[in-house]
């Protein structure tokens, strides 16, 4: 059905944003004095068009909130259409709204951390420019533009994290972000070319409607590319290396992108992409293999992190683990998925603000062991951030409760794949969630709790307002959006038209004893970390400790493996596939060619001497040759 009313005036979602991004680009320093509460607004605008095009959806009847916007004809080439356009339907405008606010929230949060940056202009149209391809990826309505949004993410996030690139480390770790992306993007690239070779088309009604009429192993090879494409953009394993190194951009870059937004891409694309996994079985698979191992990876690495943003950016992998388990579990999961990913987005963007904050009063310091006894010097920073630590946790009855809970009772459901796959998925998903609880409490405590480390150069102190209330409405979020997404099936109820209807079932476990085994392990992981963190002295040089903590240090040699197994020997693949040119292709095939060439040509040269006579004498020995041949044949 395509779009009337407030709907018809989508492309304004993104036309805003990327507005803003051109003034203050093109406009240069001409815009510093206004460019970053122009963005701002331009920012704010986007949300209020989202948020009047929810409520005109919600008056809606189920089957009429699925509807597009159509923008120009963009590829005609013989029997290819594609058309641009943007698809609004519930899952769509999930995102827009989560983008728009908390993004802008995050833009306020901005005007008073990056006051005092002679660059914050340009920060500012990077934001912006950022907020309008996520908002591309996530309201197109095919894989090709949902490709060009996909592509604008990494190119913004690239130029965020690498904001200060007079850092040599930092300009490493954007070209570390943007090589690792590249691997995903190139999946989703033959992913694409799949479907265009097996559907016609990149559209999803075209893909989605026609995906029954593919071959499984067609379809399956479609959805472990997409996996692979998800992987790299959400920071999920194999891909995941790039994301610790990621925090170097500014703070404010670290909550919008690594913890509410970019990140959550790969989740979108697998729910979004639902029609293909829902017939591939084993591509589902692979993907809630994935989110298992990927939550508990970050949720190890986070354990042993003693810089404030690399613990959490370690939380955010584990918890997207979370929300790729549960989008692997089809569709018991696709709801709590996204669910989960909204409700992440408040109270992890929260605790990146409440980082960056604290780093604002302690002198950018980020080594938690030089921190401790800062919640009587950060009042409303200890306490938002206390709101966002028992989310995370899943403490009733804060908003990790009501989503992540949901995601550790549907890992324990039997779907007739045989119950060991229930009770592989579910211990994983409780371990997990202990896990968290102790290396978040451990995060708490060694920054707000305990005696202070800090040296004496360091004078700590709340941030200004224009950087505690976004923080503050984070926390509100944190503590009461889950209840308010769960009453009576809201959310669920909401993303029905996407995800369909799905019947309760009953987990291997009863739903009682799954959340009081959940509840026992948050409470012993916190225990725990208050007993080493919160009691005892911490030491301001870590220790050297055990090889696991040494390992989950170095993100279990990560990088070490890419190095190894990976770089060095594609380098030494290039390596010796340029002897093969130089030596085989242009020193044999290419250079003996040209040098028999150049023989025979020397040979033929002999002959062409300038001399009448000797062209005459060649044109009589012609003229018998032909003679004779005519005799002969005669």
């Amino acid at each position: 059905m395509e779009a009337t009313g407030t709907s018809a005036l989508a492309w304004l979602l993104i036309a805003l944003p990327l507005l803003g991004a051109a003034l203050l680009l093109i406009g240069g320093r001409a815009t510093d004095s206004f460019g970053p509460l122009l963005a701002t607004l331009l920012s704010w605008g986007s949300f209020v068009v989202g948020a009047l095009i929810v409520l005109q959806l919600s008056g809606l009847a189920e089957d009429e909130r699925a509807m597009s916007v159509p923008l120009w004809d963009w590829v005609t080439a013989g029997d290819l259409s594609v058309h641009a356009g943007l698809l609004i339907d519930p899952l769509s405008m999930a995102f827009v709204l989560l983008i728009t606010f908390v993004g802008s929230l995050i833009h306020v949060y901005s005007l008073g951390y990056m006051e005092h940056d002679p660059d914050k202009r340009r920060f500012f149209a990077y934001l912006n420019l950022f907020v309008a391809a996520m908002l591309i990826l996530v309201l197109a309505d095919s894989y090709l533009l949902l490709f060009v949004g996909w592509e604008g993410v990494g190119l913004a996030s690239y130029l965020l994290i690498g904001f200060w690139n007079h850092n040599p480390a930092y300009a490493s770790a954007a070209n570390k972000a943007f090589v690792v992306n590249r691997i995903g993007d190139f999946a989703l690239i033959i992913a694409m070319a799949y479907m265009l070779a097996t559907f016609g088309g990149l559209d999803f009604a075209t893909v989605h409607g026609s995906a029954g009429s593919a071959s499984t192993t067609i379809l399956t090879i479609i959805g472990l590319l997409l996996l692979l494409g998800a992987c790299g953009k959400s920071a999920q394993f194999p891909l995941q290396s790039w994301l610790g190194d990621a925090m170097a951009g500014p703070t404010p870059v670290s909550a919008l992108i690594h913890a509410a937004t970019m990140v959550t891409a790969g989740v979108y694309l697998v729910v979004r992409s639902q029609a293909i996994f829902d017939l591939t079985p084993e591509a589902r698979l692979a993907v809630a293999v994935v989110g298992a191992i990927t939550l508990l990876y970050g949720a190890i690495v986070g354990c042993a992190k003693d810089d404030i943003k690399k613990a959490l950016a370690a939380s955010t992998m584990s918890q997207i683990g979370y929300m790729m388990l549960a989008a692997g579990l089809g569709p018991i999961g696709y709801a709590f998925a996204i669910f989960h990913l909204i409700t992440h987005g408040f109270f992890k963007a929260g605790m990146f603000l409440g980082a960056g904050s604290v780093m604002h009063g302690m002198a950018d310091r980020v080594d938690m062991r030089r921190f401790g006894g800062l919640s009587g010097m950060m009042k409303i920073t200890w306490l938002t951030f206390m709101a966002g630590w028992l989310a995370i946790l899943g403490v009733p009855p804060f908003a990790g409760f009501w989503s992540k809970d949901k995601i550790i009772e549907s890992a324990f459901v039997d779907q007739g794949n045989g119950a060991w796959q229930a009770w592989v998925f579910g211990l994983v998903a409780l371990i997990g969630a202990g896990i968290t609880a102790f290396y978040m409490s451990r995060l708490f405590f060694m920054t707000f709790h305990g005696k202070a480390r800090w040296e004496d150069d360091v004078d700590p102190h709340e941030s200004p307002l224009t950087m505690t209330v976004p923080m503050i409405v984070l926390a509100v979020g944190s503590v009461a959006l889950g209840f308010i997404l769960s009453w009576r099936g809201t959310f669920a109820s909401w993303l029905e038209p996407v995800t369909g209807h799905v019947e309760h079932h009953e987990p291997v476990l009863s739903v009682p004893v799954i959340m009081g085994l959940t509840l026992v392990l948050v409470i012993i992981g916190g225990a725990i970390a208050w007993l080493r963190y919160g009691r005892d002295e911490v030491p301001v040089v870590a220790p050297v400790g055990s090889f696991a903590t040494r390992a989950a240090r170095q993100d279990l040699f990560q990088d070490e493996f890419n190095e190894n197994f990976l770089r060095r020997p594609g380098a030494s693949l290039v390596a010796g596939l340029e002897v093969a040119d130089d030596d085989v292709i242009d020193g044999g095939l290419v250079g003996g060619t040209s040098r028999g060439l150049a023989g025979v040509a020397d040979v033929v040269r002999r002959a062409q001497n300038g001399f009448v006579r000797t062209y005459a004498l060649t044109m009589l020995a012609g003229i018998v040759a032909i003679l004779g041949a005519v005799w002969v044949i005669q």
